[in-house]
């Protein structure tokens, strides 16, 4: 693809991407703001998908989501005393990672928990670097120069065709099912099946095909017109594809706020909680355990060490206590879907 068409799709899809909440560390409704009083569907309001899921229209359904689970051993350690203590119950793992095999171990050793795929197309570090799954010589687009996954979304949209993205995909998850793992649902690292619609569509593809639910948001008036004010529309293609995926949504999707103290970062956290609308809600975070090794793959590192305080932290378990926040994941989202 021409840099000329890449940029055309970043003009469009780029907004989706927004909207999603990659990278976004708030939602759509402004920190301070009262959340939004629920009211029953009528032809002018069309339910959540929370409600269509059985929740009660005025019920905050939120999926906490542990983003780069074997992508090293401190945030598999991370996760897997977390999801054990259920200080939240959802997660997914980067197969072409060198720690993703001791985490598909776990998976099989305790398979209830809500474990899934996070689809990775990308190696961003400077020095920790992985690569495809599927023969390297029939994914030559996926390939940086060392032989690794590009270290940008743009550099992947540039240069990746849409079959070998497709061949990418399925070859991670059937390494995760040849390791005994049953992942629950599908995700994107960093975003990157978002770049190119063709790309998109190989995603949701694969999710429908193996009833095996996508991070998709429902694109509604409010959020089509809000993004589009914002200078990023979304295409009509983005739409259709978008609107014709047969599997659950969320309503929103946000990622944790990050902060210049602990004290901050928990703060900004909480009052996002207590601003989401009712619906089905997923937010993103990259918990890990404190290293030298962590400090040196990741300049993220403080902020990773500080999610994974987060959800062991009192005053925020007491916080989901007292909310009224229900506390979801996707393997009960299934049940629920296959239910109604």
């Amino acid at each position: 693809m021409t840099s000329s068409k890449v940029n055309r799709w970043w003009s469009g899809l780029l907004g989706l991407m927004l909207l999603l909440g990659f990278g976004i560390g708030g939602s759509s409704w402004h920190a301070g703001a009262a959340p939004p009083a629920a009211t029953a569907a009528t032809p002018e309001r069309a339910a959540t998908w929370g409600e269509r899921l059985g929740w009660d229209a005025d019920q905050r359904a939120v999926i906490f989501h542990a983003d780069d689970v074997g992508m090293c051993c401190e945030a598999n350690l991370a996760a897997q005393r977390a999801l054990a203590q259920g200080e939240y119950r959802s997660a997914s793992a980067m197969v072409p990672c060198p720690w993703f095999s001791e985490m598909a171990a776990w998976c099989v050793a305790h398979p209830d928990h809500d474990v899934g795929l996070h689809l990775t197309l990308t190696s961003e570090w400077k020095h920790y670097r992985w690569g495809p799954v599927a023969p390297r010589d029939q994914v030559k687009g996926l390939l940086d120069a060392w032989g690794c996954f590009h270290r940008d979304v743009v550099s992947v949209a540039l240069s990746a065709k849409a079959e070998e993205v497709a061949l990418e995909l399925r070859a991670q998850l059937d390494r995760a099912r040849k390791l005994g793992m049953k992942p629950s649902h599908l995700d994107t690292h960093m975003g990157t099946l978002y770049a190119r619609l063709d790309y998109t569509k190989a995603y949701l593809e694969l999710a429908e095909a193996e009833a095996l639910p996508a991070m998709v948001i429902e694109l509604t008036p409010h959020t089509i017109a809000k993004f589009g004010k914002q200078g990023y529309p979304i295409s009509d293609d983005a739409k259709a594809l978008l609107n014709n995926y047969r599997l659950p949504k969320l309503d929103d999707f946000h990622s944790i706020p990050s902060g210049k103290t602990y004290e901050e970062k928990r703060e900004k956290f909480l009052e996002h909680l207590r601003t989401l609308p009712p619906g089905l809600h997923e937010i993103i975070f990259h918990p890990s355990v404190e290293t030298e090794g962590l400090r040196r793959i990741t300049n993220s590192w403080q902020q990773r060490v500080w999610e994974d305080r987060l959800f062991q932290d009192p005053v925020v378990r007491q916080f989901l206590k007292d909310s009224g926040i229900v506390v979801a994941d996707w393997k009960e989202v299934m049940t629920r879907h296959a239910a109604r």
